[in-house]
């Protein structure tokens, strides 16, 4: 594993943190047998950085963690969470989630403790809240020990936010696809020139850019290359060649995944990507451009639908879809997902209303409603009753 050194606090980190927002599931919940040896594992192959917040899992990443990090290994991690801006409406209500919070994770002190998913509108509130007085105070009792925030908004706020407050890292999305997304390369730099530690997030865009089995366009172009790596490997390497990155966080959840992200994390070097390399993964986020249709990275901020849509499963098949041109399976699959016979309750596109709760919550800004009707004309067309019917059929036995 190797390691680099947070600039503020002197830490030294692995440079793969393991998330802990899409855990293995078992009957709708945490697979806690599974999930405890995937994370002990990584920390036994020498991760040390533990990422989680509030919402994780419906609230059960948190609780699960103070459970999976007992018997020693909560003393071989810096721990994160994340205090959840959208529920704090008081400066009281700080203190109050951040001590439920040490109390859920079975801990005294959190390592790193982030304000969750700022914007320039949400950071005028925290302000308006005091938050900065908060975390000066939880620092000084010891609750939590290095401050800092996770990103989804513009860059000019992302700048206002690092000149207005006092921050020991920030978290952002950062991946060859989004260079000049929300904080972007120039943030990141800016942050790195503030002397902040720079924690990834999405370095694969919600699982899209390591797909084992890439477009053939995208295949063709990796294939370019004299040096062999696989759709993850590359996206994974091409954020750590970045001297300015801290650590990369990603959310695994099958043990190949953890393999394959260990193997990687024991070279990584920074700036050991040659020009070549470079203008090759360049090629290919242009041609991943052209065939993607929703820039939707899972992290179902948006959820839940009132009306009960699966937003993110329905543009994660909606991509599928048309980088893939297999249109018969990608509908089945959306059917099966989203029927409502395994899950409980149907959850298709077509149910969206317009009532367009999800945009202000949405940190990538899409607009999910009008890109629910383009869902909507893709999966729910010529053979879509057909298919229902087939798949109905199948799983009920009738």
């Amino acid at each position: 594993m190797l390691y680099r050194i947070m600039p503020k606090t002197g830490d030294r980190l692995s440079i793969l943190g393991f998330g802990a927002m899409r855990l293995p599931i078992k009957d709708k919940c945490i697979d806690e047998e599974r999930a405890t040896s995937q994370i002990r594992y990584a920390i036994d192959q020498g991760v040390n950085y533990i990422d989680t917040a509030w919402p994780y899992h419906a609230g059960e990443s948190e609780p699960f963690l103070g459970r999976a990090l007992s018997a020693g290994y909560r003393e071989k991690v810096k721990l994160a969470t994340k205090l959840p801006t959208w529920l704090v409406n008081t400066r009281e209500d700080m203190d109050q989630f951040l001590n439920s919070q040490l109390e859920r994770l079975q801990t005294q002190t959190i390592d790193y403790y982030l304000i969750h998913a700022l914007n320039g509108k949400w950071w005028d509130k925290m302000q308006q809240l005091k938050v900065m007085d908060f975390l000066k105070t939880a620092k000084t009792d010891g609750r939590i020990v290095n401050t800092g925030f996770s990103f989804h908004g513009q860059l000019d706020d992302f700048k206002r936010i690092i000149d207005e407050g006092t921050w020991d890292f920030c978290q952002i999305q950062y991946n060859y696809l989004d260079e000049e997304y929300q904080a972007g390369t120039e943030g990141l730099n800016y942050a790195a020139d503030n002397g902040l530690g720079i924690i990834i997030m999405e370095p694969l865009r919600g699982g899209n850019l390591g797909n084992p089995a890439p477009p053939l366009q995208i295949e063709k172009l990796w294939n370019q290359s004299k040096q062999k790596r696989t759709p993850a490997e590359w996206a994974l390497r091409w954020v750590w060649d970045r001297p300015e990155v801290t650590l990369v966080l990603s959310g695994m959840n099958e043990e190949d995944h953890i393999n394959q992200n260990l193997s990687v994390a024991n070279k990584a070097y920074p700036k050991s990507l040659s020009e070549e390399e470079l203008e090759i993964v360049h090629r290919v986020a242009l041609k991943y451009c052209e065939i993607m249709k929703v820039s939707c990275t899972g992290c179902e901020y948006c959820m839940p639908c009132p009306e009960g849509v699966n937003i993110s499963g329905c543009f994660d098949i909606y991509n599928t879809l048309h980088m893939y041109k297999q249109t018969m399976p990608s509908i089945y699959t959306y059917v099966v997902r989203n029927n409502g016979i395994l899950s409980g309750n149907p959850s298709y596109a077509s149910q969206c209303t317009q009532c367009e709760e999800c945009l202000d919550k949405c940190p990538q800004e899409l607009a999910i409603p009008d890109l629910l009707e383009d869902v909507v004309q893709d999966m729910e067309g010529k053979g879509f009753n057909e298919i229902t019917a087939k798949v109905k059929k199948t799983l009920t036995n009738t």
